[in-house]
């Protein structure tokens, strides 16, 4: 994913660190909305004011809690990253998701964008390919008390078909093109924003919305995300 700061993508970190004081945290969180979001042009009051609410230590391994809040990905295991918090709130921001919204999101992590939409709209679906990401994301979410989020192991090139059509789509890993299972899960009206390119070269972050006519594309910005896994079959 794109990365405009940095941080030290290397793991080695204390086998157990010292706690950070959630005041500490707070204010840290705070201060990347501040300073990562806002003064980068982002100025969705609903979207700032939940980056500002979602606990995203709470998503992240601990031996990374005290790098939560910094401009950057961080690595969640088996080879996948939480999103840095920038991109995070650009493309909520971009999906414009809205208070009665179903949403699906394709790509679940840590969890940590599911609970940043599920603090806007009615419903999220997200989908994760890799098993044991997804049930500690559930697990997470279920925790924190996200109750509107449900979690599915499972292929997110063909989507979740039987709760479609979906008002908005959001995918945070990239595929090669868009995956047509998602234009059909789409409702007519609806957006999906999502990376498409290679592993290797270049990505693109698109805004889609669905029209009577057919699939209008808006180009945003180039990213770097991990590559869409593809089920077998």
């Amino acid at each position: 994913m794109l990365t405009l700061g940095g941080c030290h993508p290397d793991p080695a970190q204390p086998a157990s660190p010292p706690p950070v004081a959630e005041p500490v945290l707070v204010e840290a969180r705070l201060r990347m909305v501040r300073e990562q979001i806002v003064a980068r042009g982002i100025a969705d009051p609903r979207v700032l004011e939940v980056m500002g609410r979602v606990p995203r230590h709470e998503f992240v391994p601990a031996s990374r809690r005290a790098e939560a809040y910094e401009d950057c990905p961080l690595p969640i295991g088996y080879g996948q990253t939480i999103s840095q918090p920038y991109i995070v709130a650009f493309m909520t921001a971009v999906l414009n998701p809205r208070p009665g919204d179903r949403v699906l999101e394709i790509g679940t992590g840590s969890g940590y964008q599911a609970a940043v939409l599920a603090d806007l709209v009615a419903e999220v679906y997200t989908m994760e390919i890799i098993e044991p990401l997804a049930k500690r994301a559930e697990a997470d979410l279920k925790r924190l008390g996200y109750a509107n989020v449900k979690v599915r192991a499972g292929d997110g090139y063909r989507g979740w078909p039987e709760a479609a059509p979906f008002d908005a789509i959001i995918v945070t890993c990239a595929p090669e093109d868009v995956p047509p299972a998602l234009v059909d899960q789409l409702k007519e009206g609806g957006r999906m924003i999502l990376p498409v390119g290679s592993q290797w070269g270049a990505q693109e972050l698109y805004l889609l919305r669905k029209t009577a006519t057919g699939m209008k594309r808006q180009g945003m910005l180039p990213v770097r995300f991990v590559p869409m896994v593809k089920g077998p079959g």
